[in-house]
């Protein structure tokens, strides 16, 4: 299948819809996810044009696993977490929803199980409160 111009990734990309931005290269963009499962759940994107994992170039590829290891240990810290979980979902059937490639960084807890995804948006206030405790840690 084609790459779609229109998911909603790629319109974060262009700057038509905003978004919590934690950290940025020139090929990877992380920010927070607005409905998070967790305190602290981050999504990492690249900003080439790629649908997920099976059609992605190796080197873009390269970059982008190098972004989500510098926020995974950004979150790991800024949130006191005692562990993350790192997932990443192909095709329908695999469980993708957003057609384009992207990483969920969620910051874990022993004991504390993720939220269900219930497709219900964070407040804003708490996004940019989380995104900030992010920003001061990658900023180090």
């Amino acid at each position: 299948m084609p790459y779609d111009d229109n998911n909603i990734f790629a319109k974060i990309l262009r700057g038509e819809i905003p978004c919590q931005k934690v950290y940025e290269t020139d090929d990877a963009l992380a920010f927070m996810d607005i409905m998070p499962r967790g305190e602290g759940h981050v999504l990492v994107i690249p900003k080439a044009k790629v649908r997920n994992i099976l059609d992605v170039d190796a080197d873009v590829l390269s970059d982008l696993i190098k972004t989500v290891q510098t926020v995974s240990k950004a979150a790991k810290q800024a949130f006191g977490a005692d562990g993350l979980t790192i997932q990443q979902f192909n095709e329908s059937a695999g469980g993708q929803v957003v057609f384009h490639l992207h990483f969920h960084i969620l910051p874990r807890w022993e004991g504390v199980p993720l939220k269900p995804h219930t497709g219900e948006m964070e407040k804003p206030e708490i996004l940019s409160a989380n995104a900030e405790k992010l920003r001061r840690v990658l900023d180090q």
